[in-house]
C-alpha cells in the first residue's frame, strides 16, 4: 500500500504548488467564522495566507461541503457524514454511510481545528488541508467519485460557473486547485475553541470550573496528557493504544507508510466536544466515556507496536484509574464542549 502515500504526497505538492492565492483576493474580517487564531492555542500549520479567506468563497465552500452532487450517486455529501451538531462528527454512528449504503472500516472522524493539523484521517494518509476532500470523495466505500467527475459537474451547473469565476476572477472552467481552495475556505474555518475549558484557561467569563472538573484536569494532565497534548488536545501523532493483540482487518498506518512498527497505529484524535462525537475509537467500538476510561484502566491488550506510555513500571499495562478518578475525568472531558461552534448557523447547510 506504499503507493497510496506516494499518491498522496505527489498529488499534495502539486496542489499546494498550484493553489497560490490570487492577488486580487483580499482578506475579509469577522464575518468568517474561525479566522481569529485563540490566545490558547499555537500557531496554525495552515496558514490564511497560503488561501486568503472572503465572503464570497467561504460562501462557495460551504455550499461545495453540502452538495450530495460531489458524489458518485449524488445523494452523499461531506456533510452528509459530518454533522454540525456533532463537532462536524457523527454522532452514535459506528461506520457511516457512503454511496448505496457501503460501509467502511473505519468512524468518522470529527472536522474541527483542522489548520492545526499536520496530517489528516486516521492513518495519516493525507498531508495537505487542501487535498482533505479528495480521499472521502474517491472512495469507493464513501462518496465513489473522481475528481473529474466533480468538476464536470460543476461546469455543468451555471450557478456555479458564476460564483467560480466571481471569487476567482476568471470566465473558463472550473479548474481543481480553484474547486480543492473553495472547500479549504470552509473546512478551515472549523475552529472550536469556547469551550468552558477554553473561558478558564483564558481567565474569562464563563470559565468556572467545579471540584471535580479541576480534579480532573489535574488527573488528564498528569495521566492522558503526553499524547493528548496541548489546548488542541491531541499531540498529532499516531499510536497504539492496546485496542488489540492482532489487527488482522485494519493495521493502521502500515498502510500508509509499510513499516511493520507501525503496525495498529492510529492517529490520537482531539477530545474537543467528546461528549458529542461518540461512538468512539478508529472503529468505534466503544459507546461511551465510561467504556474508554475502563479500557485504558483495565482493557489495554499487549501487542508488539504497543505504545510506551502504556507500559507501567510495574509491568501493568494501561493506565490505573479508580473509579472516581475516571468519574472525575469525565467530569473534566464534558467541559471541552463548545456549544457556540455546535449551533453557529454560519456553519449550517445553506437554506
Amino acid at each position: 500500500m506504499r503507493y497510496v502515500a506516494v499518491f498522496w504526497i505527489c498529488t499534495a505538492a502539486l496542489l499546494a504548488a498550484a493553489c497560490q492565492p490570487d492577488r486580487d483576493v483580499q482578506p475579509v474580517g469577522a464575518e468568517i467564522p474561525g479566522l481569529a487564531v485563540p490566545a490558547n492555542f499555537p500557531a496554525p500549520v495552515y496558514s490564511t495566507g497560503q488561501n486568503p479567506p472572503t465572503a464570497a468563497a467561504f460562501a462557495l465552500g460551504r455550499q461545495l461541503f453540502y452538495d450530495a452532487r460531489l458524489s458518485g450517486n449524488g445523494l452523499v455529501s461531506c456533510g452528509s457524514c459530518h454533522s454540525q451538531a456533532d463537532a462536524f462528527a457523527q454522532a452514535g454512528v459506528r461506520f457511516s454511510a457512503g454511496v448505496n449504503g457501503r460501509l467502511g472500516p473505519r468512524n468518522a472522524p470529527a472536522l474541527q481545528n483542522l489548520r492545526w493539523g499536520r496530517s489528516f484521517l486516521w492513518d495519516g494518509g493525507v498531508s495537505n488541508l487542501e487535498v482533505l476532500p479528495l480521499a472521502p470523495i474517491t472512495n469507493p466505500l464513501e462518496m465513489n467519485e473522481t475528481l473529474p467527475g466533480v468538476l464536470r459537474k460543476l461546469n455543468a451547473d451555471p450557478n456555479y460557473l458564476r460564483q467560480f469565476a466571481a471569487v476567482y476572477g476568471t470566465n473558463g472552467p472550473i479548474t481543481s486547485q480553484q474547486f480543492l481552495r473553495a472547500l479549504t475556505q470552509f473546512t478551515a474555518s472549523l475552529t472550536s475553541a469556547n469551550s468552558r475549558y477554553d473561558h478558564y484557561v483564558r481567565r474569562e467569563t464563563g470559565g468556572t470550573m467545579a471540584s471535580a472538573e479541576l480534579r480532573g484536569l489535574a488527573l488528564f494532565q498528569g495521566r492522558c496528557a503526553s499524547c493528548h497534548a496541548s489546548d488542541l488536545f491531541t499531540d498529532e501523532s499516531y499510536r497504539n493504544n492496546g485496542l488489540d493483540r492482532r489487527f488482522p482487518t485494519d493495521s493502521g498506518r502500515i498502510h500508509i507508510t509499510g513499516r511493520p512498527a507501525e503496525r495498529g497505529l492510529f492517529k490520537v484524535p482531539s477530545l474537543r466536544n467528546i461528549a458529542r462525537t461518540a461512538p468512539y475509537m478508529h472503529d468505534g467500538r466503544f459507546q461511551t466515556l465510561e467504556q474508554v476510561l475502563a479500557h485504558y484502566d483495565h482493557g489495554v491488550q499487549d501487542s508488539p507496536t504497543l505504545d510506551a506510555q502504556l507500559r507501567q513500571p510495574n509491568g501493568r499495562l494501561g493506565i490505573p484509574l479508580t473509579a472516581q478518578e475516571q468519574a472525575d475525568i469525565r467530569a473534566f472531558l464534558l467541559t471541552l464542549t463548545d456549544p457556540g461552534f455546535l449551533t453557529d448557523k454560519r456553519l449550517a447547510a445553506p437554506q
